[in-house]
């Protein structure tokens, strides 16, 4: 697949020809836990979480096709840029994290990435089609300042498909330990992009595991029994108990994704879903 013109985009990158990375002059400071990206990379391929986001990611951008390449901004390991690419989507990762961006383009082949955050990226201003941000906005303190970013770099009409963290009663130790700054509400996510963007587009996942995750993390946290998450914990509940209990949960989750494909929308989930136009 050929890849994107880079140099179009920006004047602050500079091409890494030994590790094939483009990188910023500056290193990125970002709220993310150091070691994530190698947690996330050993069991993504085998997680019903982050296969069936990916699964409700690509309806979602099917539905509302981009006029370009997609920036998967805070990409991580390239899982979800992989799978657009593979469907059809250009998608270049925009990665702080020197670990997920090598990931992301040694192992998960994305021709073109970036080792930056969106800010010292230095985008120029009307130059990307579309962007992703997956589960990357909570960890950011001033969450209206990227959505005026985010609207300075697009094209007019361009499209943001973003997933967020849902309900603050949802709070566990989990969002202590991927150093989340909030969870969201439908209407406090759109108010974030209201300035700038037309939302047309929003639906709760994983509805059906609401009940699960209040019980095994929330309770748990409220009561001051569990104050963050382990490695151990967070695999375990990503693998569901091997194949056949990754199995039945993404069964048992199969119908959010026909929903987004018709068009229909779900209020009550853990994972918020939004695509986004810029005004």
């Amino acid at each position: 697949m050929a890849g994107v013109n880079l140099d179009c985009l920006s004047s602050a990158l500079t091409y890494d020809a030994a590790s094939g990375i483009w990188r910023s002059a500056r290193a990125a400071q970002v709220a993310y836990p150091e070691g994530d990206h190698a947690t996330c990379f050993a069991l993504e391929d085998e997680s019903f979480w982050f296969r069936h986001r990916n699964r409700c990611i690509l309806a979602a951008v099917r539905r509302f096709a981009p006029a370009g390449f997609i920036l998967d901004v805070g990409g991580g390991n390239g899982y979800v840029s992989r799978a657009l690419i593979d469907a059809g989507f250009p998608a270049v990762v925009l990665e702080p994290g020197p670990g997920g961006a090598r990931n992301a383009h040694r192992t998960r082949r994305i021709p073109d990435v970036i080792c930056a955050t969106l800010e010292e990226s230095a985008m120029h201003e009307g130059v990307v089609p579309a962007v992703g941000m997956f589960d990357v906005l909570e960890h950011i303190e001033d969450d209206r300042a990227v959505a005026a970013d985010l609207h300075r770099v697009l094209k007019p009409e361009g499209y943001v498909y973003l997933t967020v963290p849902s309900f603050n009663w949802l709070w566990s130790g989990s969002d202590v330990s991927a150093m989340h700054f909030r969870r969201y509400s439908q209407a406090s996510l759109a108010a974030v992009f209201a300035d700038h963007f037309n939302i047309v587009y929003m639906t709760a996942l994983f509805g059906r595991l609401v009940p699960a995750f209040f019980l095994t993390r929330t309770v748990p946290y409220a009561l001051g029994l569990q104050r963050s998450r382990s490695d151990r914990q967070f695999e375990a509940e990503h693998r569901a108990g091997g194949t056949v209990g990754v199995s039945l949960i993404e069964r048992l989750l199969a119908h959010e994704v026909a929903r987004i494909e018709r068009g229909a929308s779900l209020r009550l989930g853990s994972t918020i879903l939004l695509v986004a136009q810029r005004r």
